[in-house]
């Protein structure tokens, strides 16, 4: 059966993840509806990483078979239509037909993740459910610092979520970047894989280092406690987005 790999985007903010639930509409039903609509086929689809309810997508990137082989713009425009007549708030950005060794998940070499912070007085009305808005003033440049002792190949069990299916609490990390425009600081990650909430436990972490609450070494102590209590509030997910994902043979 043909394969086509697929750039996608969404607004995450009514879905209750990407990964089908019980509990109401996700990503993933979203798109397998929409390639039920246009070929009639009954598919399972899969994605190179989850996102909870509320986390938005720029480039999530899935795979699916389909029965017959379609010429990869017409199967992105026409089933970004039927994505449209659903009223989903979802997009394909691009489409390639692949091999079958190709997996969106498990062929992945990096993920790229964006956590969007608002740091102002006033509250969000344009940018309401795509950002964190955070009144008090955040020094970036004491988080950035706070981020680099996270850096590495580490036991994240503090800034994972108790209810993290991974194996092992173990990963490295590639990159935790904080910066500043105006108003917008943006945390920036990059690593293989992500545990379960583990950018969220960040951006939640490195704000009390923003306001002055937690140093450098408060935060690598919270690591080497490898105690869920440790970490910060998680972060809100409406901030969070799934960015980029690097695969071998990509530019």
């Amino acid at each position: 059966m043909p394969r086509y790999r697929m750039i996608v985007e969404y607004d995450g903010t009514n879905y209750v993840g990407w990964q089908m639930q019980e509990n109401g509409h996700s990503v993933q039903a979203a798109l397998q509806g929409g390639i039920l609509s246009l070929t009639g086929e009954t598919v399972s689809i899969r994605g190179a990483g989850r996102t909870d309810s509320g986390v938005h997508a720029v480039g999530q990137v899935i795979h699916a078979d389909l029965s017959r082989e379609w010429k990869p713009y017409k199967l992105r425009n026409a089933l970004n239509a039927h994505l449209m007549m659903a009223g989903e708030k979802v997009s394909v950005l691009d489409v390639q037909a692949v091999d079958e060794t190709f997996d969106a998940r498990f062929s992945a070499l990096r993920r790229h993740y964006l956590y969007r912070i608002l740091n102002r007085p006033s509250p969000l009305a344009l940018e309401a459910k795509r950002a964190w808005w955070v009144a008090r003033h955040l020094d970036h440049e004491a988080m950035h610092a706070a981020a680099q002792t996270l850096v590495g190949h580490h036991d994240f069990t503090t800034f994972r979520s108790a209810h993290c299916q991974a194996t092992s609490p173990v990963r490295t990390l590639d990159r935790l970047d904080v910066t500043r425009t105006g108003d917008l600081i943006e945390i920036r990650a990059s690593a293989q894989s992500f545990l379960h909430n583990q950018i969220r436990s960040f951006a939640g972490t490195l704000k009390l280092a923003g306001e002055g609450k937690m140093t450098p070494e408060d935060v690598r102590a919270a690591l080497d406690a490898r105690d869920r209590s440790a970490c910060g509030p998680v972060a809100p997910p409406e901030g969070l987005y799934f960015m980029k994902v690097d695969y071998p043979g990509d530019p």
